[in-house]
């Protein structure tokens, strides 16, 4: 949307035409160096503030990382607090929020050194996050090559984890009564399927982002709201070649698909399921590709895997193969 507006000057670094940045603005500084930054927020999506303030941090650092930045610099919090709570629920609300997202944030090796704070109907966090680096401190997100594979390091279906767990805490909610009716899955597995997904959630890309470098990745993007295709779309809309994705697996959180598939359709198997701090979708040499799993997997304890394929395609189209091979992990 912001790119039809004709916003940016062209110099921004990492872009096909140079406008408006695919994860982050790119800027070469009058110095010489290269300043990095992205900026997200996000509304409740789970119920602990503290968790909240980690998710939030993680997915704006998400976007640094995604340029194959090891280092953030510095990061500007951006908080509302809930002016519909009472003023103990706030306050509790708030320090907790900003609890989880200063622990990020040092997790991460940065600091927070201002921000915003409004009031607002729903508690919000998020920030800006910055970096700046010599040339050859990042990744330019814009030369994804033919015979390229493609690395998911996160698996898919946060939105399906996120709905389940909030249709089984409310009263009388038509999904999860169907849910128990059909016995598609039991309560621990509910349970199972929200736990991996915050756990994904609240996970940084720091360690996938670091690796990027070393195996020479091409190009990437962090998997978030536009879901795993829109996303795949969006990178090869902002290659210098002409550019294609194919898609031919989908790892994804057990038993979401069978929630998208017998209760309420997400998109997730067609790859439009929204994704809350996903993975980082990298494009880079096949040869490489085992290597760097397998570094990131010793480094962290979670797997990677490759999912799909660029190939020559004067449409610059990405697709999700016919047969897809799904992965329940």
């Amino acid at each position: 949307m912001l790119a039809s507006l004709n916003l940016g000057d062209g110099n921004n670094l990492g872009t096909a035409d140079g406008r408006i940045a695919l994860d982050c603005s790119v800027r070469e500084t009058r110095q010489g160096h290269y300043a990095i930054s992205t900026t997200d927020f996000f509304f409740p999506l789970v119920d602990s503030p503290y968790l909240q303030g980690r998710i939030g941090a993680a997915n704006v650092l998400s976007d640094l990382y995604a340029e194959g930045v090891e280092h953030c610099d510095f990061v500007l919090m951006l908080l509302a607090a809930c002016r519909d709570m009472s003023l103990e629920e706030r306050n509790i609300c708030t320090q907790e929020m900003v609890r989880g997202f200063r622990d990020a944030c040092i997790e991460a090796d940065t600091t927070i050194t201002g921000g915003q704070t409004v009031l607002n109907p729903w508690p919000i966090i998020g920030g800006v996050a910055t970096s700046v680096v010599t040339k050859d401190g990042f990744i330019s997100s814009d030369g994804a090559q033919p015979g390229d594979v493609l690395v998911l390091t996160k698996p898919l279906g946060t939105q399906v984890a996120v709905n389940v767990h909030e249709w089984r805490n409310r009263d009388d909610n038509k999904f999860w009564n169907k849910i128990v009716e059909t016995n598609l899955i039991t309560v621990p597995e509910a349970e199972d399927m929200m736990y991996a997904a915050v756990c994904s959630m609240a996970r940084l890309n720091k360690t996938a982002g670091s690796l990027m470098l070393k195996h020479k990745a091409n190009a990437a993007t962090d998997v978030t709201g536009f879901g795993i295709l829109g996303h795949a779309q969006n990178l090869m809309d902002n290659q210098l070649a002409r550019v294609g994705a194919e898609l031919h697996t989908l790892p994804v959180i057990a038993n979401t698909l069978k929630v998208n598939d017998e209760i309420l359709n997400f998109r997730l198997k067609i790859g439009y399921s929204a994704e809350t701090s996903g993975g980082l979708l990298i494009s880079m040499p096949e040869e490489n590709a085992k290597a760097y799993i397998q570094d990131l997997e010793a480094a962290e304890g979670y797997p990677a895997w490759i999912i799909g394929r660029i190939t020559d395609d004067p449409n610059r189209k990405a697709t999700i193969i016919d047969n897809v091979k799904i992965l329940e992990v």
